[in-house]
């Protein structure tokens, strides 16, 4: 999996003239590694324990966030999508299409859209006890 990942990372960021040692950088690797772990087993950030390498909780979720921004997960899933096409490795027949992945079409210009139904009136409160 790293060596479809590796290629999608954005390069790392030279650091600037003046800046000094500090703690090295916890390499993409094991940040990727701890970002798998804490999505996977539901841990918070961080609670990510140090001992098992994978950095702090912070770093890691540093790194999904630059990542994310970069565009990272969006091409890792295209690519894993193409790898398992030419692998035969995708059963469309269980693909299932919502308006949440697949936005409506838009009306073309001088179509005319069916107009709305007016909105619900708003409930009243009730009067009686709460049930809780």
């Amino acid at each position: 999996m790293w060596a479809v990942v590796e290629p999608l990372l954005p390069p790392e960021r030279p650091k600037g003239k003046g800046s000094r040692g500090g703690r090295p950088k916890v390499n993409d690797r094991a940040a990727l590694s701890g970002i798998v772990f804490v999505l996977l087993t539901g841990i918070g950030w961080e609670y990510l324990p140090k001992e098992l390498g994978f950095g702090s909780g912070m770093t890691c979720w540093r790194r999904l966030r630059d990542w994310q921004a970069a565009g990272v997960w969006s091409e890792l899933h295209a690519v894993l999508l193409d790898k398992l096409a030419e692998g035969d490795g995708l059963d469309w027949s269980r693909a299932c299409i919502d308006s949440a992945s697949v936005p409506a079409p838009l009306a073309k210009k001088g179509e005319h859209r069916p107009k709305r139904s007016a909105p619900a009136p708003p409930t009243e409160a009730s009067k009686g006890r709460s049930g809780m």
